[in-house]
């Protein structure tokens, strides 16, 4: 079965996820502000990416769901 992205294409999504998420954090290592509010920020941080996978999944697998549900409904016509 064929990849349906390069492996440059996989690279820069996760060199620029990667990136982005360093850049995030070191943003709030240098905030200067109590560490209460570095904490919130941070927590928001890993929950906001957290539910990006999980969104990026479901969404995913309901499109498998729908694309095997019509390959199915194909082959019990013929």
């Amino acid at each position: 079965m064929r990849n349906r992205n390069t492996t440059a294409f996989t690279f820069l999504a996760w060199t620029a996820f990667i990136t982005a998420l360093l850049a995030m954090f070191i943003g709030i290592y240098t905030l200067k502000e109590p560490l209460s509010v570095k904490g919130y920020y941070a927590v928001g941080t890993l929950y906001l990416t957290m539910s990006a996978f999980v969104l990026q999944k479901t969404i995913r697998d309901n499109e498998e769901q729908k694309q095997n549900e019509r390959r199915f409904e194909k082959t019990e016509e013929e």
